[in-house]
């Protein structure tokens, strides 16, 4: 009903567009799987009671700690060691997660969500659990090697399209063997990435140096680098906060073998242990996808739209509304282009979006859908970088 003037002036209204700005989502919150056997519980740090006079001191318990199966959101570690307990000198599957989540926070992650589960056959119900947090970007079940197990974190991440796992790799590996490639590679995956070798860490718990796998830290270097460059920056080149040593000193020779396959290995140069690979999980036979920013960004990407379009839907399917999505999405596009994500020196030259008629032409619309072509040119990693050198007699030479 229109609004009804009674005196003369000018009269000023909000109206609402009809449609919301897209903004993109987070991509660097993680999700943690413990596999912690039930036999042995997580430890606190918890002081004991002060002993009254003649009388006996008691040890409080924390009664925060998380059951088997529960979810936690942590935004810092010492929310996560009320969830979960603190470091452990004897019980090396605790220690693993405590570790894992202390290098997550330390490499410059800040949200995480954490589940402990007491052997491999919960690993499902953990996963199902994650499914319903739509904010988590990267899954890690630290320690996890076995085949089984990484085939499901792997799995989970396709299902669902918006997430990447971070894989470890064995503990224990021969760098001479032949077969080292299919030893260390269960599977082709460009939701996936694997990294070798594990990493020594001080350990608080028992005072010395011990060895961890890496996926925690590396999942902390993946919001590290978001955070301080974005998404479709490689999570490479970076150094390994709280590392002193690798269990094995990988050499260039090593990764001329296993950088192909999309064996991503952690070095020791000039004096610094850096994250020095930047694939997928199989590399080369990943075509497009072969490295981790790429599919990370289509991620972020995709997921924004998805969640940034959702004001369209049962909208009249008309040219009023493709001229909606396609101002929404090439402003969202244009956002994207302006960090550095996508290649060109103009927008025209690093997307496009198209809806109209001809993506929505009658037997579309009959069927109650609206479609939408879009084209992204994606900046890839300069992973070869290539000096070409030769000698110059200088001017005035022959």
């Amino acid at each position: 009903m229109p609004t009804t003037y009674l005196s003369p002036g000018v009269y000023v209204e909000e109206v609402p567009s009809g449609t919301a700005p897209l903004a993109g989502v987070g991509t660097s919150t993680a999700g943690f799987i413990g596999l912690i056997p039930a036999a042995v519980p997580a430890t606190t740090t918890t002081p004991t009671a002060t002993a009254p006079a003649g009388g006996t001191a008691t040890a409080t318990v924390s009664s925060d700690l998380a059951a088997s199966g529960e979810v936690k959101l942590c935004t810092n570690f010492a929310e996560f060691k009320k969830f979960f307990g603190d470091f452990s000198g004897t019980d090396a599957a605790q220690n693993t997660f405590v570790h894992a989540v202390y290098g997550f926070f330390r490499n410059g992650g800040t949200r995480c969500y954490a589940v402990k589960v007491s052997a491999e056959s919960e690993l499902a119900a953990a996963l199902e659990s994650f499914e319903g947090i739509d904010e988590i970007a990267i899954v890690a079940a630290p320690g996890l090697t076995s085949k089984t197990g990484l085939t499901a974190v792997k799995d989970h991440c396709e299902k669902l399209g918006d997430r990447f796992a971070i894989l470890d790799s064995p503990d224990a590996v021969d760098l001479s063997s032949a077969s080292l490639v299919s030893t260390l590679k269960p599977f082709d995956s460009d939701y996936a990435a694997l990294y070798l070798p594990w990493i020594q860490v001080f350990d608080p718990a028992s005072k010395s140096e011990i060895y961890v796998p890496p996926s925690g830290h590396i999942a902390g270097i993946y919001a590290r680098v978001d955070t301080q460059r974005g998404v479709y920056k490689a999570p490479a080149n970076e150094t390994v906060m709280g590392a002193v040593g690798l269990k094995y000193n990988i050499s260039k020779a090593n990764q001329d073998g296993l950088n192909p396959a999309g064996i991503n290995c952690i070095r020791s140069l000039n004096g610094n242990i850096r994250v020095w690979g930047a694939r997928t999980l199989g590399g080369d036979a990943n075509g497009e996808f072969k490295y981790i920013n790429v599919r990370r960004l289509f991620n972020y990407i995709r997921e924004s739209i998805d969640e940034g379009t959702g004001w369209a839907v049962f909208e009249p399917n008309s040219p009023d509304l493709w001229a909606k999505i396609r101002r929404n999405l090439t402003a969202f596009l244009m956002t994207v282009w302006r960090t550095g994500a996508l290649f060109g020196s103009s927008p025209e030259q690093a997307f496009f979006v198209k809806c109209d008629e001809e993506t929505n032409p009658p037997e579309v619309r009959e069927q109650g859908q609206v479609v939408a072509v879009i084209g992204v040119a994606v900046v890839k990693p300069a992973e070869f970088v290539i000096f070409r050198i030769s000698q110059w007699a200088g001017p005035g030479g022959s």
